[in-house]
């Protein structure tokens, strides 16, 4: 049954469920995404890669021992770190991490960038349940430069950067840009914080390992939900001492769950599987987005955008000038007629965007290394063709 009908209101909720149905059974596609599959194979999957990597006959935790310091472990290594802590959520963990630093500066005030993430996506979470408060050394789409971290009028005492900046088009700084901001933070006597739910792919771009760019804060949080395929979760990463305060702090946030070894298992798989092919999917992310704007142009698209222009990361953004739900419906269209999933959900532009004007977020995995440029034309011709192109 198509829950889009014309003759009563659209069940969102159906609608939702019928399009991860649809791209999650694709044939051909360009990534997997968290919501694919059902409850069954997923965790075969997981209990197999459990299995073969010797974890089958691990005991289970209780309140953050056994696979869960394992993985603190795993974590505090790849990033060049002291110590690491798990966390259930990311959101809690920046707001432990922001909070610990305030104590030790003695300043509440956080910069951070407007679309960074706990302004966006956290409900006000820093300055209601933390007593936080943010500024703002930029508003443009990128991440702060030394110049404007160095010339802000007003004390703050951690800088935040979140790499890439998502809401911004997946978009990172020049190796020399990150760390002129970072040396300018420092000049102010502020600490430096990496918003680093997606550190694991930026590697390419930066032109560094992991753990130099990590080093160059004072505290890390990663996602292993996000890029490493896992089933939630996330980490912060830092000084010993800090990260004794962080799991008081976790414990008081309500984050010291009695057991959390599905989750560890499968952030530990991500960093065995998915964290050593994370340089692949990123190269051929460019060769996806320069596909794509040769096929957008050969089709006569009037506008269009992909942004970056070379993509920064394994993900990146697609601007078409038709409404959202036109080209949402055209997505599902194709997958369900040729089973391939090219384009996914499309969204409307922020507030105050033009009218008539969408954009998606495209990611490059494992499916997507199978593509070859010409595959990506194709695809495009056959979508726009649903849209009426």
């Amino acid at each position: 049954m198509n829950p889009v009908s014309p003759d009563g209101p659209v069940d969102e909720e159906a609608a939702r469920l019928h399009r991860a149905k649809v791209w999650g059974g694709a044939d051909r596609k360009l990534w997997d995404t968290s919501v694919d599959g059902a409850v069954g194979p997923r965790l075969r999957e997981l209990a197999d890669w459990a299995q073969a990597a010797g974890h089958g006959d691990a005991p289970l935790d209780t309140y953050g021992n056994g696979l869960v310091e394992e993985l603190e472990r795993r974590v505090a290594e790849e990033l060049g770190m002291p110590a690491a802590v798990f966390f259930p959520t990311g959101t809690q963990a920046q707001q432990v991490a922001l909070r610990c630093w305030a104590g030790r500066t003695g300043n509440p005030v956080v910069a951070l960038h407007p679309l960074a993430h706990p302004e966006v996506h956290e409900g006000g979470a820093l300055s209601t349940v933390s007593g936080l408060r943010t500024v703002h050394p930029t508003d443009a789409p990128r991440l702060p430069t030394a110049e404007e971290v160095r010339d802000h009028p007003e004390p703050f005492g951690t800088l935040m950067l979140e790499l890439p900046l998502r809401d911004a088009g997946f978009v990172l700084p020049t190796w020399e840009e990150l760390t002129g901001a970072v040396e300018a933070a420092r000049e102010r006597d502020a600490v430096v914080h990496f918003d680093g739910a997606r550190l694991w792919e930026c590697p390419t771009h930066l032109g560094r390992p992991l753990a130099e760019i990590a080093g160059l804060a004072d505290s890390v949080y990663v996602s292993f939900y996000k890029s490493l395929g896992g089933l939630s979760g996330a980490a912060l990463a830092g000084p010993e001492d800090v990260m004794e305060e962080a799991r008081v702090w976790r414990h008081r946030y309500g984050g010291l769950l009695f057991q959390q070894y599905p989750a560890a298992l499968a952030a530990l798989r991500g960093l065995d599987v998915e964290l050593p092919r994370l340089p692949s999917y990123v190269a051929h992310a460019r060769v996806v987005a320069d596909a794509l704007r040769e096929g957008l142009a050969e089709a006569g698209v009037g506008w269009f955008r992909i942004h970056p222009e070379t993509p920064h990361t394994h993900q990146f953004r697609v601007w078409l000038p038709y409404d959202r739900e036109v080209l949402t419906a055209a997505a599902v269209a194709q997958t369900e007629a040729t089973g391939t999933a090219l384009f996914r959900r499309w969204f409307a532009p922020g507030a105050g965007g033009p009218p008539g004007v969408a954009l998606t977020e495209l990611t490059v995995t494992s499916p997507g290394l199978a593509w070859t440029a010409q595959d990506v034309k194709e695809a495009v011709r056959d979508f726009l063709s649903r849209v009426g192109v």
